[in-house]
């Protein structure tokens, strides 16, 4: 696997950024699709309504979160997808939570490293 970066969404799009992919299940506010400047969206590997607002980005959670989230992209087809991405080029994972130590791009980031 090539490098997997993790970056909030606002934060302006650089070259070395690589592929550009959005993890979020809904679209950020305030960002339009050309300020984005995605190369993907996958709003498919982001956690469920219910895991994320189970999670609500609480630290304590943070490793229990980690763990459902590993459940719920087991034999994902998308996880393979995003899987394939990352593995011929670099990439950043996109996300707009303001928790930056403790969202699902950083845990998906973890996942895929062990994939």
């Amino acid at each position: 696997m090539t490098d997997v970066a993790v970056k909030r969404i606002y934060e302006q799009a650089e070259e070395g950024d690589g592929q550009r992919i959005l993890v979020d299940r809904i679209w950020p506010r305030g960002v339009s699709r050309a300020r984005a400047a995605l190369d993907a969206w996958m709003p498919e590997v982001a956690p469920s309504n219910e895991l994320r607002k189970w999670f609500g980005h609480d630290p304590e959670r943070w490793d229990e979160f980690r763990v459902r989230y590993r459940a719920e992209l087991a034999d994902s087809p998308h996880l393979e997808q995003l899987a394939a991405m990352v593995t011929t080029s670099p990439a950043t994972l996109l996300y707009s939570a303001r928790a930056t130590e403790h969202n699902q791009a950083v845990a998906l980031a973890s996942i895929l490293a062990d994939h």
